[in-house]
């Protein structure tokens, strides 16, 4: 059997190696070349690819479950393991930057024997009637008994034969920007992050392989002053006053070793495999990670979510006996069971943090988001014998329904989830002024 596999980032890849591994012949395409020889990779069209990245346990397991060699090589990589405290070993993440995660993969299907790695665009589907037959990659139609669209959130192949997405823009944008530490500094001390919610905005530090961290600022995209992180100087000014950042873009211990970069254009959305009639559009075509959800990225959730249904979709492709129409069937099934809740969920946490930003209360007798019911944990610890698993994704967020009346109970006593120190919004909008006032003086 043949397969097309379009868009070789990180769950495109994990589809190529997978079948190349039992038996396919697979052609991987990807307008990028991949990692060049003398390092600066840019890896063009894929915008999160410089920006902080968590792998979650669920990233590790999809890995060691069909690659597991993969895993190896990100950790000699630099890679590092990440597990919490009291965690059991089967929650261990990986704190590493994306582009090396990604060049570890490129460079392992790079020796895979029955992987092509092509270097060009996939211009459409080959049918006969509501048969797959292949592609068409740079005007030569190359034939395939499978095609599977890996190509993120803002390619169109094959756009047009399911039924349209749901959801939209999450609400919010963000800017990050890299370090490294200065010999003989720690880096971080461990491989965990370091989250904050401040009144209007949310900070993250982020460890990374080879002695590097990232650190992120998220804002509500309509804060037209928080855009204003973008600049250089703006950034530097709110990091050395915010005490989730200071310690570490301090110029003395870590050197920046990138301008400030912008993420925007965020979505929620979800899409199924089906058409508008629920049926399967054409046999032998599958739609996989973001091309199926996408999710605000400050939670961690978009590798986790693609590398679960690919792992998935493997496995259903290469049973015995079950036809290509069967597995789309039970891989949409799966999808709208164990994806479909991670995009409500987000819509539904995103919709409220963005009233929370905008100065408004939590609304009690509604339904309570997710964030807020794990921060009552705090207050309330039996909240966590739910809270716990829903973090960690090893339960859908429908289990945050057998807690939230006690999360009801914790915020009716005028309790709220606390911010962390240092300064609010406004603050934060009045030192980027003083910064951009300063950097156009006359000197």
């Amino acid at each position: 059997m043949r397969a097309i596999v379009v868009g070789a980032g990180p769950i495109g890849m994990f589809c190529g190696l997978t079948l190349a591994r039992r038996g396919l012949d697979v052609v991987l395409v990807d307008r990028d070349p991949g990692p060049p020889a003398d390092g600066g990779w840019q890896r063009r069209g894929v915008m999160q690819f410089r920006h902080p990245h968590f792998f979650r346990h669920l990233v590790r397991q999809a890995l060691l479950d069909k690659v597991p060699d993969v895993w190896d090589a990100l950790v000699d990589a630099g890679g590092l393991p990440a597990l919490f405290a009291g965690m059991p070993e089967e929650m261990t993440g990986l704190a590493c930057r994306r582009s090396t995660f990604e060049q570890v993969l490129w460079t392992i299907a790079a020796r895979e024997p029955r992987l092509t790695l092509h270097t060009g665009h996939a211009d459409r589907l080959v049918t006969n009637g509501r048969r797959v037959t292949g592609a068409i990659v740079d005007n030569q139609h190359v034939e395939a008994d499978v095609v599977i669209s890996a190509t993120g959130r803002a390619a169109k192949f094959a756009d047009d034969v399911r039924a349209p997405a749901e959801g939209g823009a999450c609400g919010f944008s963000y800017v990050s920007r890299m370090y490294r530490a200065r010999e003989g500094v720690d880096p971080l001390g461990g491989s965990q992050l370091m989250s904050a919610l401040h009144p209007g905005f949310l900070t993250i530090v982020f460890p990374q392989d080879d002695r590097t961290l990232s650190v992120l600022v998220v804002r509500a995209s309509s804060d037209a002053d928080l855009a204003r992180l973008r600049l250089n100087d703006c950034f530097d000014a709110a990091a050395a006053s915010i005490p989730n950042l200071a310690p570490w873009t301090d110029p003395e211990r870590f050197e920046p070793i990138t301008d400030v970069l912008a993420g925007g254009g965020l979505t929620n959305t979800y899409r199924g495999q089906l058409d508008e009639e629920g049926r399967v559009p054409l046999s032998g075509l599958f739609f996989v990670g973001d091309t199926v959800s996408t999710t605000n990225p400050a939670a961690g959730r978009g590798v986790s979510l693609g590398l679960s249904q690919a792992n998935l979709l493997m496995d259903l492709l290469t049973e015995n006996g079950k036809s290509h129409d069967d597995v789309t069937q039970r891989f949409d099934l799966w999808c709208t069971d164990n994806i479909k809740p991670w995009y409500e969920d987000h819509v539904y946490w995103d919709m409220t943090l963005l009233r929370r930003f905008a100065g408004e209360d939590i609304d009690i007798e509604g339904r309570i988001a997710g964030d807020v019911i794990c921060a009552a944990a705090a207050v309330d610890p039996s909240i966590m014998s739910a809270a716990g698993p829903y973090m960690g994704m090893l339960a859908c967020p429908s289990i945050l329904t057998t807690v939230e009346e006690r999360a009801r109970a914790v915020l009716r006593t005028g309790w709220r989830p606390p911010y962390a120190t240092g300064p609010d919004r406004d603050e934060v909008a009045q030192l980027i002024r003083r910064a951009e006032a300063s950097a156009q003086a006359p000197r």
